[in-house]
């Protein structure tokens, strides 16, 4: 995947068709609403289930640098993923406009729960064109949640972390980039039963997710963002919990719609191409005002720059099959 080249236009002209015909910007999520759900699964292209994802070099795109936007779409989460769709699909052009990156590929997933949501995990996969904003339409917001304060984050944190390919990490030993956008709490452990069941893969013991994102940051720089208008933005257990597992990869954003901006300008000042006050600068032709200063809000508290957790040996148990051989 990642061939081809983003065209903001086709992108812009895609949704002025769709609201002129009155097509819901995500067309699955309407599909399957008229349906029992019991009929309510994921997309075939965004299924986890026995997939690996890949972010390659080509003859297109020689420097690949996978980013990985996902994103929670339980009932806490209200309108945020509605807001932020609008922004996501003009992620790849902002930051080959500004020069931040040379060969961006984006990959969209979503993240529900495992305990109680018929489509707790989508991912799609690693895009350089128009093809992300049509991954995007095929997400699920299915609205669930089960209630207990916690997502299923740590099973995709583990799919992330076993089932990627990337040619910046094997070829070049350079991290992707990660960003969950959540308001909740990983679950207590990630259960062998929710891996088995929707990931496929053969494991029969429970895992500390802690130990996932400690193998997680090896190979990614992990960020979690936090958005206001979702229901804990301002509960201080979830800023704990997230800050005690990725230190200054805890991101608390003020405006959900500014979430696109935040993504590009952590990118530039990871990779050294901005500092903060530039990458204000570069955000203006294309950001309101407040979401300019949201952005600066979130990432201020960072410094110069934005880190990820520290790398630590993983604990986490080696895998059997065709997806562990595949992935060594």
């Amino acid at each position: 995947m990642g061939y081809g080249h983003w065209d903001d236009n086709a992108y812009a002209a895609s949704k002025t068709f769709r609201a002129a015909k009155g097509e819901d910007d995500f067309g699955y999520t309407a599909s399957l609403r008229g349906r029992p759900s019991d009929e309510w699964k994921v997309a075939p292209q965004l299924d986890p289930r026995g997939a690996v994802r890949e972010c390659r070099d080509s003859t297109d795109h020689a420097d690949s640098t996978p980013i990985a936007v996902l994103f929670d779409v339980t009932g806490s989460m209200r309108r945020v993923p509605r807001v932020m769709q609008g922004k996501l699909g003009k992620l790849h052009g902002l930051l080959k406009r500004k020069g931040y990156l040379a060969d961006p590929q984006i990959l969209f997933g979503a993240i529900g729960d495992a305990d109680s949501d018929r489509v707790p995990l989508q991912v799609g996969q690693f895009e350089s064109d128009n093809r992300m904003d049509e991954q995007l339409r095929q997400i699920f917001l299915e609205g669930g949640g089960g209630g207990q304060k916690s997502e299923s984050y740590e099973l995709a944190a583990y799919f992330m972390a076993r089932h990627v390919v990337t040619d910046a990490w094997r070829k070049r030993g350079r991290k992707g980039y990660l960003f969950i956008v959540g308001d909740e709490l990983n679950k207590p452990a990630l259960t062998s039963k929710h891996i088995r069941a929707v990931i496929g893969d053969d494991v029969h013991e429970d895992i500390d997710p802690a130990s996932v994102y400690r193998e997680l940051a090896r190979k990614w720089h992990v960020h979690y963002v936090l958005p206001n208008q979702s229901s804990y933005y301002n509960d201080p257990d979830i800023a704990e919990h997230w800050a005690d597992l990725l230190g200054q990869g805890f991101l608390k954003l003020d405006d959900p719609g500014a979430v696109c901006e935040l993504i590009a300008a952590a990118i530039g000042i990871q990779e050294q191409a901005v500092d903060l006050d530039q990458a204000l600068v570069d955000l203006a032709d294309i950001g309101s005002v407040a979401e300019r200063a949201a952005v600066g809000k979130a990432l201020v508290r960072v410094g110069a720059g934005v880190a990820a957790a520290p790398a630590r040996t993983s604990t986490l148990p080696d895998l059997t099959g065709p997806t562990d051989v595949a992935l060594r």
